[in-house]
């Protein structure tokens, strides 16, 4: 068994020696790291190229997109399972072997899951995910809970079997938002996920994340769920009569999204405008999203 870990960068050089550094430091699970320059115009590459690794490779994908550049990466991979980890994020020690010894006591899962924490865009600790325990994050079948909402956010913390992510058709290049919620709702419609509770991943957190709702909407992300909720193999594996209330609670979810990363970088107003939106859909949602936004005031 070994990981092929796939890369998509562009502009990435403050960053990604650090992403491939904690990569390259998970020892020889990872059989290659496959870095997809995405048309950088800083010196991206020569960084990735200064680190002299035989398990390096660099592509150009000549800024078609992350989805295009994840797909290319993809096609390249070797390894029994597959990773994609964002240029600006950082793996813990032992992240892959610890999702690789969950995948061999889970011979039917698609997709094996952790968890992770958030870092500051200098890589100080900021998230206190830690503190909570017995998360509630499913395994199994789990496509109705991820249509209502991605509670995993981050290719960085889980591995993919290759043949299930090239039969789910890989990273939907027309989305330019929640690309990844749409594949991982497919891979669910393929087969079972498998979640283990550990902290594998530091997610770094810092204004040019592309979910950064500094810079984004909900309207931003409503492409994706429109694209979910229309996709026929998702549809297929749904039972028909709760496909409404799964859609208004994707739509209740992109709110609460937007609202806690709103409070993160310290828009209030925004959040107060997102969650009169959420009051207004759904009286008896909002005292659930109340609760996790003042999750997200504690830091978690």
């Amino acid at each position: 068994m070994s990981v092929s870990i796939v890369m998509a960068a562009k502009n990435a050089s403050a960053h990604v020696r650090e992403a491939i550094e904690s990569s390259l430091a998970q020892g020889g699970c990872v059989r290659e790291l496959i870095v997809v320059d995405d048309g950088s115009t800083d010196n991206t590459a020569a960084v990735v190229h200064g680190l002299g690794d035989r398990r390096i490779q660099l592509l150009a994908n000549a800024g078609s997109g992350v989805s295009a550049a994840r797909n290319l990466g993809a096609q390249r991979a070797t390894g029994s399972w597959l990773m994609f980890l964002d240029a600006d994020d950082r793996l813990r020690p032992g992240a892959v072997s610890t999702l690789m010894a969950a995948a061999q006591n889970a011979p039917e899962a698609v997709l094996v899951y952790g968890d992770y924490d958030r870092i500051d865009g200098k890589g100080r600790p900021i998230g206190r995910r830690a503190f909570l325990r017995r998360r509630s994050k499913p395994s199994g079948r789990v496509l109705e809970r991820l249509v209502g909402g991605n509670f995993i956010v981050n290719g960085g913390i889980m591995i993919i079997r290759p043949d299930a992510f090239h039969a789910a058709g890989g990273f939907d290049e027309s989305l330019q938002y929640c690309e990844d919620w749409h594949c991982w709702c497919r891979l669910a419609a393929l087969g079972e996920f498998e979640f283990i509770d550990a902290l594998l991943l530091d997610y770094r957190v810092h204004a040019a994340n592309t979910m950064n709702a500094a810079l984004r909407s909900p309207q931003d992300f409503f492409p994706a769920a429109n694209k979910i909720f229309c996709d026929k193999l998702i549809l297929s594996k749904l039972p028909p009569e709760l496909i409404p209330r799964l859609r208004r609670a994707a739509d209740l979810h992109l709110f609460t999204y937007a609202a806690a990363q709103a409070i993160r970088f310290g828009r209030y107003r925004e959040a107060i405008t997102y969650i009169l939106r959420i009051a207004q859909r759904s009286p008896r949602y909002t005292p659930r999203a109340l609760a996790r936004l003042s999750l997200t005031c504690a830091g978690i």
